[in-house]
């Protein structure tokens, strides 16, 4: 209150923001005295904390996993993913490897022999990879996903398994070819048929017809009758044997292909049309869309050219992999375990890519790209290490820039040194901070590696080279004694960087409010470390500053501290003018006048001439000459005590050595000497004073600023109106590489993805039946889903039970009528089909009395209206799954808790009366809490067509009376879009409104605090519309990056503020001194944060050129314009009145009373 009382009567004013800001000035004073005292220590300290939290970031955890990345805290999603886990474990699910070929002239046709043929040798390439890990060697049917069959046991389950072929999904199983990507690696004998069995020669019906013409032994030694049913079942036939081949000329093309004799090359496009099956015709039928992109049609359907063509291998997964091992005699002695699994398949996967790529076949004229999940995740591993050189070289950028700035021709003067300090004090403390986010367990991603140690230097240099500014002010100053000078420093711009930290901070946190991990963690990130800069500039570089005052004092040079310097024994004599010697008068230009101050008006005699030399002793010997004339020049008393939160004058800085020099140099604030004109004497603080302030407070000047940030503002908004929402993978990705490439090709000819349809526990399975088959009927309003060939839904996994009893019922009741089945036994001469008919209708459900063979009379697996029977729902099931295997897995049902494992072996007993009771018992399956159907979608270009299937299908979900949910890529990535402009709005809502309470209770101006957040509001528009002019998409990360714009926007806008009310006179004069003070800090702050950034320019990722560098450096002109141009004339026009205005409207206070 002291500032107050001694006006009293003289000035009014705002008193409550005077007493706030005295406190926090006295506090900020005080601190800086006790750092001066205490450099030394508070500097040891204050490192050596900084080191000890620098040192976790050895523990840093990189997140590259993309659920965890990009799924919505708290959100639906992240619910239902984490019941999709506890349901089906950790790694669900099947990997896709993936295989591309287009011609080399993208868009020609690649339904040729030349192209077809070269994606033959590139799959066969892929198919013959083998690896060598842990002392075993694995080839691509130890990893792959393979169909489950029946299980067998004997020696001939142990022959047949060798049979069973790998899951792999391609437009060559139109073509004999198919088969040879089959196998087996070595050939299989199977007596009496054939010693040289692989599936490039095998006929699976003729096998059984061989093996049936053999003896009894042999009929007996291989279950015939089971496996003719299973090849009925799954829709086995011929293999291979009667589809064209591609090259009838190859020696092994079958004798019943039919174009073997006519060496006629197939009609590539009738052979296409409408997809390809498998080996199980049935259930491997392989949709046109998933094989066969940029597909052209005539009218009749039927393809006439395509652009790519491409093939999908499906490996295990890490768990699947390892439960298949576990008790193998492969694994006995490597101590096998899932991570050991995960890191087999990943290096399979390498050398996968690696291997289709040297498949290229330069002759045949085609181009051939692939694609595997372990590229995807070293390429997300790279993209979010840190670049050491790149982070390096933009330090140092820093360091030099910094040096430069802050050098003096006074080698005693000069603050070199404490720019290049007070850099490596802002790295320091950024490593720091992050060091405490690891060890809050916070983990790290690409935008946190690759983006935040730029911004953050570029934001704490800001605050530094204000401090080191005024601290130069600060030392010039008669006004202030050598113990006072740092903590007048720290008056004098702590508020002012505690208020923009603050701000910077708040924002930072209410970025969290959008729920994507990724942008959480960045944002938190971002906050820690705007805090310990804070703390870094506010606590420790004082104590740099400091000790960089006793050099000076001490007179030793800047930066080569240990050295004195050559002036410390200059003698300076003074003597009188003689009449020989004409000198010219010179009057010094008088400092201008600061209306913040009170100026006495004192004589004092101007030096007009030097002569320096060298005396006897070899000592610099400088002569003054007295001057001839006097100067009149503005001083202020000691004793004045000025306004509280005074903003550090540029102008009014002086120098001694000015005692030696006929200009009067000024050396104070102006750090831009690189800025300068060849005019000598030449500063952004002059520049503001003379000719932009005045020019900027012209009346037509202001209307033209106003118009022409008013037509940007509707610019803005029209450019966000622009702005298309979504990330493509193709810009994570680093242009001209195999995976951009590849990305972009599957996203131009292969938007195809597997979507499930999730039906959870709290049901009624058994009888709610009927519920089950609406869900699934309602997904035929659902756009994008592909239909089959008749037009009609794929049948999902109750359908095929469905269909497996009528089948059942059927034979049962065949076999009844022709005696085969009697009430209590059967004859051998039984189908299987009926005897398993026979066990499932004497199923009661009853755990009590689970078998009534009455039931044989009046029982019926499925009733007329379609419907299972309820009471042997279960038991049904355990049956199903066990005996019809084929079925089970192409439905995809994933059906938990998994159904109980039972052998289907009938076990014919004619010489008994009646069949045991045991052998008729089935195990009962647990009620179902997952299961799921499965789609495939097609067709989605953009993100509003994803958007728009994740509602279609969210909304049949949600009218569905059985609780479901979707599950698949489109749900995973891009549903974060349909709530993120909300969340966007909500958090610029936010940030905005603390931004304005901070403010206005730090000045206790209200006003002043609504013209800040509406400057800051339009920034963001502008930035947002920026964007939409730059191409650049909304997703989460560009969310936060306008949302953090606001905080860094803080740094254009509250300085000039803060120098606007603390200023006096009118509203223009106020204007002027705000930008004379703040004009060179301000676009320091503005040049150290492009500096920051300009090494993002460098990265090999288009995403960080195009999402970080591009925004920022909008964001930085942005922030200039709008705080060096539009502030000052919305200042000059309806700014608050000055904190002190002095009686009667003078333009300076006067002397107070002492």
């Amino acid at each position: 209150m002291l500032c107050i009382l001694r006006f009293q009567g003289r000035a009014t004013g705002n008193k409550q923001a005077l007493y706030l800001r005295e406190k926090c000035e006295r506090c900020l004073f005080n601190t800086g005295k006790i750092i001066q005292l205490h450099c030394g220590k508070v500097l040891f300290v204050g490192v050596l904390v900084m080191v000890l939290l620098a040192v976790f970031l050895k523990d840093a955890k990189i997140e590259t996993e993309t659920e965890k990345l990009w799924v919505q805290v708290g959100g639906r999603l992240e619910e239902e993913l984490r019941y999709t886990k506890e349901s089906l474990g950790e790694e669900m699910g099947t990997d896709y490897q993936v295989i591309i070929t287009t011609a080399k002239n993208e868009g020609d046709n690649v339904l040729t022999h030349n192209a077809l043929n070269q994606h033959l040798q590139s799959v066969l390439a892929a198919a013959d990879v083998q690896v060598e890990l842990f002392g075993v060697d694995w080839n691509m049917k130890d990893v792959c996903y393979v169909t489950s069959l029946p299980v067998l046991e004997g020696v001939f389950a142990m022959t047949i398994e060798k049979l069973y072929p790998c899951v792999i999904i391609t437009p060559l199983d139109c073509f004999w070819e198919g088969s040879k990507l089959l196998g087996p690696d070595r050939p299989v004998i199977i007596p009496n048929y054939s010693s040289n069995v692989r599936w490039t020669n095998l006929n699976p019906l003729g096998m059984l017809e061989e093996l049936n013409k053999s003896s009894d032994i042999m009929a007996s030694y291989f279950p015939l009758d089971t496996f003719q049913d299973l090849f009925d079942k799954a829709g086995i036939t011929t293999g291979y044997q009667e589809k064209p081949c591609l090259n009838p000329e190859d020696p092994e093309c079958p004798e019943t292909a039919p174009n073997k004799y006519t060496k006629e090359v197939p009609d590539f496009n009738s052979e296409l049309t409408g997809g390809c099956a498998g080996f199980a015709t049935k259930y491997m039928q392989w949709p046109e869309e998933l094989i066969v992109g940029g597909l052209k049609k005539n009218q009749s359907g039927q393809i006439t050219s395509a652009e790519a063509l491409q093939t999908a291998i499906v490996l295990s997964q890490p768990n699947a992999l390892y439960e298949y091992y576990k008790d193998d005699y492969k694994v006995h002695d490597i101590h096998w375990s899932p991570s050991k699994a995960g890191e087999v398949l990943e290096e399979w996967q390498r050398k996968f890519t690696e291997a289709v790529y040297n498949s290229a076949n330069d002759s045949l004229g085609q181009q051939v790209h692939a694609f595997s999940s372990a590229a995807l995740n070293d390429l997300l591993q790279d993209f979010s290490q840190t670049n050491y050189i790149r982070v390096a070289a933009g330090y140092c950028l820093m360091l030099v820039y910094a040096c430069v700035t802050m050098l003096r021709r006074s080698a005693v003067r000069s603050q070199g040194g404490v720019g290049l300090a007070g850099v490596i004090l802002v790295s320091m403390s950024v490593a720091a901070a992050l060091g405490f986010c690891t060890l809050i367990g916070l983990s790290f991603n690409a935008s946190t590696t690759q983006v935040l140690p730029f911004v953050a230097l570029g934001l704490g240099v800001d605050d530094m080279f204000l401090v080191a500014h005024t601290f130069s002010c600060t030392t010039s100053s008669p006004n202030v004694a050598y113990l006072d000078q740092t903590g007048e420093c720290l008056r004098r711009t702590g508020v002012s960087v505690t208020l923009t930290s603050l701000s910077i901070i708040v924002s930072c946190f209410m970025g969290a409010i959008v729920p994507i991990p990724a942008l959480r963690n960045y944002s938190i990130q971002s906050a820690v470390v705007v805090f310990f800069n804070y703390l870094s500039v506010i606590l420790i570089f004082p104590a740099i500053i400091s000790w960089d005052l006793e050099r000076r004092r001490n007179k030793r040079l800047d930066i080569f501290c240990c050295l004195n310097s050559s002036s410390s024994n200059r003698v300076i004599r003074v003597r009188e003018a003689t009449p020989e010697e004409d000198t010219d008068s010179v009057r010094s230009e008088p400092l201008p006048r600061h209306s913040q101050r009170h100026q006495t008006n004192v004589t004092v005699q101007s030096t007009v001439e030097t002569v320096t030399s060298l005396d006897n002793e070899g000592r610099t010997v400088t002569v003054v000459v007295p001057p001839t004339q006097t100067v009149t020049r503005p001083w202020i008393p000691s004793n004045v005590v000025t306004p509280i939160g005074t903003p550090p004058s540029t102008a009014e800085s002086s120098s001694t050595r000015n005692l030696v020099s006929p200009d009067f140099e000024t050396e104070g604030t102006e750090s831009s000497n690189v800025l300068c004109c060849a005019k000598k004497n030449w500063t952004l603080s002059s520049f503001a004073r003379n000719t932009y302030g005045p020019f900027l407070a012209r009346f037509p000047v202001k209307i033209a600023v106003l118009v022409a940030f008013a037509l940007l503002l509707v610019g803005g908004i029209y450019g966000t109106t622009t702005v298309e929402d979504g990330l493509d993978t193709t810009d994570v990705v680093p242009k001209g590489s195999r995976e951009h490439d590849f990305l972009r090709l599957q996203s131009k000819y292969f938007s195809f993805y597997n979507m499930y349809i999730v039906t959870q526990s709290d049901y009624d399975y058994p009888n709610g039946q009927a519920g089950l088959d609406s869900l699934h009927e309602d997904f035929m309003r659902v756009n994008k889903i592909v239909l089959t060939p008749e037009g009609n839904l794929p049948e999902y996994w109750l359908s095929y039970f469905r269909q497996w009893l009528f089948d059942v019922q059927a034979h049962f009741d065949e076999d009844w009528q022709l005696g085969r089945i009697q009430r209590n036994k059967w004859f051998y001469n039984a189908t299987n089909e009926g005897v398993m008919g026979y066990k499932l209708l004497v199923q009661t459900g009853d755990n009590d009395n689970p078998i009534n063979k009455d039931q044989l009379y009046s029982n019926r697996l499925i009733d007329s209206n379609g419907v299972i029977n309820s009471k042997a729902f279960y038991i049904y099931l355990t049956a199903w799954v066990n005996d019809d295997t084929f079925a089970y897995t192409a439905s995809q049902a994933a059906i938990r808790p998994e159904p109980e494992q039972w052998g289907v072996d009938r076990n014919d007993h004619d010489n008994l009366d009646t069949i045991p009771e045991y052998e008729l018992r089935i195990p009962k399956s647990q009620p179902i809490n997952y299961s799921q159907f499965s789609f495939y979608v097609s067709g989605l270009k953009g993100t509003s067509e994803y958007i728009q299937l994740i509602k279609e299908v969210r909304e049949v979900c949600e009218e569905s009376e059985v609780p479901t949910y979707p599950l698949g890529v489109p749900f995973t990535y891009w549903e974060q879009y349909i709530f993120l402009r909300y969340y966007l709005m909500v958090a610029l809502a936010a940030v905005l409104a603390a931004i304005f309470v901070v403010v206005a209770i730090v000045m206790v101006n209200p006003w002043l605090a609504l013209i800040v957040v509406s400057v800051l509001a339009m920034m963001a528009v502008e930035l947002f519309g920026v964007m939409g002019l730059l191409g650049i998409k909304l997703s989460a990360i560009p969310a936060v990056i306008i949302i953090a714009s606001v905080g860094i926007g803080v740094e254009f806008t509250v300085h000039i503020c803060f120098a606007y009310v603390t200023s006096l006179g009118d509203r223009n004069e106020r204007m002027v001194s705000a930008l004379e003070h703040m004009m060179s800090p301000v676009i320091d702050g503005a040049i150290s944060t492009l500096l920051g950034v300009v090494m993002l320019a460098g990265s090999e990722f288009e995403f960080i050129v195009l999402y970080f560098f591009y925004v920022l450096v909008a964001l930085v002109i942005i922030g200039l314009l709008n705080g060096l141009i539009l502030l000052p004339v919305l200042l000059s026009l309806i700014g608050p009145g000055p904190e002190v205005k002095p009686a009667n409207n003078a333009t300076h206070l006067p002397t107070p009373t002492p």
